[in-house]
């Protein structure tokens, strides 16, 4: 691969902008400065553009079974549609078969991803069934270059589910091991109970699904698994944060000195719970969990940001087509699949929402689509920086591009968006991954299969070097 220069844009980092160039061979940074001389390399005009560092998307779902049915988007259009919205890295959980290992997880998601990636990739390990020899194999998983697992609280009667006892020795093991513990933190026992008695008074509509879970009980388990993570001595990722009481565990934590990473995502901005109480079965395509809350939330979420509660802004892409799926639930909310593609509006939706609108900086939107992510996945700083040194992932974002979301225009295989209509005012003009073009004015350029594995290590970031 030759030399790229990349000349005439804005650099915006975690820490703010500047004027500089980069320069680019071998697949990686080799030098930014003023006034970079070619020597040979191929220019690339940036001008007018901001240069960023590769956005990296730690939650993702592609090619994954669930309830019954498999997410529309495999590791082909998942990552293209990643990609599209400027994402050059992806750090996506394989699920453990419930009589597997974390092994043959691992195994059967580079299945997946071998030929079909485009963008570089990682994988977290969700745990369905957490035997004793589960527990003994977790610490194995640093060998394999995987550094966190998933543990959900919710979901009761399925193999998701994860008793509190379980979810505490995971915690205490992964201590150990220099592993990062996420959850999904909602209150299974409870929704259980709600869902139960809703069907039970013949309440199936879409709406049901939040009314099922209200906030309380994803503050309930977000303090509690913060709590049992105080006790086993232990960082602990919360992932989709999605409402103020949640945020306000995750607060009370930091003012302790606890450190507890907690991640948000583009949908509890862009839509609320109006849009699951639309009229016939249309709110199943707003159907995901946690779910949608009313739009009061959001200013507390926002503020979170601001303040460094909230770190990352994932996009918990898990996409379903209306037909045939989220229409598995038509008389019963309970059996809708649970999920939204968002991999692709994530960053313009934090930027038209966000930075656009003058609730966070330039140098926040970074360090919650790049920066933070590279740190908190065990990334930094082969990814989520221009320096020396770096993988070359970059976007070239352009502050004046105007996109209208509609099906036709998105890159992904879903039969319909829940942006339909929307105007993102920002967007990427260019991607490249490791110095390679990936994305170019509208169309992905990438060939299917470019995309590497990319070992990850956690080494816990200090919660001040991650404060946006």
């Amino acid at each position: 691969m030759g030399k790229l220069l990349f000349s005439g844009g804005t650099i915006v980092t975690s820490d703010g902008s500047f004027r500089a160039d980069v320069l680019v061979e071998d697949e990686k940074i080799v030098s930014v400065g003023t006034d970079l001389f070619p020597d040979g390399a191929e220019v690339v005009d940036a001008s007018g553009k901001l240069v960023m560092p590769g956005f990296i998307d730690g939650h993702t779902h592609m090619d994954m079974p669930f309830g019954g049915t498999v997410t529309a988007d495999d590791w082909a259009t998942g990552t293209e549609a990643a990609v599209a919205g400027g994402t050059t890295t992806i750090v996506d959980f394989s699920l453990q078969d419930v009589e597997g290992t974390l092994a043959e997880a691992i195994e059967e998601w580079e299945k997946k991803a071998e030929g079909r990636a485009v963008t570089d990739y990682g994988f977290h390990v969700a745990i369905t069934n957490l035997t004793e020899e589960i527990k003994a194999e977790i610490p194995s998983l640093v060998q394999k270059g995987v550094s966190s697992v998933k543990i959900f609280m919710a979901y009761k009667g399925t193999p998701l589910y994860t008793e509190d006892e379980d979810l505490f020795e995971a915690m205490q093991i992964a201590r150990e091991a220099g592993i990062l513990v996420m959850v999904h933190a909602e209150n299974g026992d409870v929704i259980a109970k709600l869902t139960g008695q809703a069907l039970a008074r013949d309440e199936t509509a879409p709406c049901f699904h939040a009314l099922t879970r209200p906030p309380e009980v994803e503050a309930e388990a977000t303090g509690r698994a913060i709590r049992l993570a105080q006790v086993a001595n232990t960082p602990l990722l919360v992932v989709h944060v999605s409402c103020a009481a949640a945020l306000e565990e995750v607060h009370r934590a930091h003012e302790r000195g606890q450190t507890v990473y907690a991640e948000t995502c583009p949908q509890y901005f862009a839509f609320s719970y109006a849009d699951l109480a639309r009229e016939g079965f249309e709110g199943a395509k707003y159907v995901c969990s946690p779910p949608l809350r009313d739009e009061w939330n959001r200013e507390p979420l926002w503020n979170g940001m601001r303040v460094g509660d909230l770190q990352i802004f994932g996009s918990d892409h898990c996409s379903f087509n209306y037909r045939g799926q989220k229409e598995l639930g038509i008389d019963d909310f309970s059996r809708i699949p649970n999920g939204l593609p968002g991999a692709e509006e994530r960053a313009m939706t934090l930027w038209t929402l966000g930075v656009n609108e003058g609730r966070i900086s330039e140098g926040q939107f970074v360090a919650l689509l790049s920066t933070n992510q590279a740190k908190i996945h065990g990334m930094y700083p082969r990814k989520g920086t221009l320096v020396p040194g770096a993988d070359a992932d970059i976007v070239l974002w352009d502050p004046e591009l105007e996109t209208t979301a509609t099906v036709e225009n998105r890159h992904g295989n879903v039969d319909y968006t829940p942006y339909e209509g929307m105007i993102f005012e920002g967007g990427p003009a260019a991607v490249y991954v490791r110095g390679k073009l990936a994305y170019s004015d509208g169309e992905v350029v990438a060939e299917r299969g470019s995309g590497r594995f990319v070992e990850r290590k956690f080494i816990s970031p200090s919660m001040r070097s991650v404060m946006v």
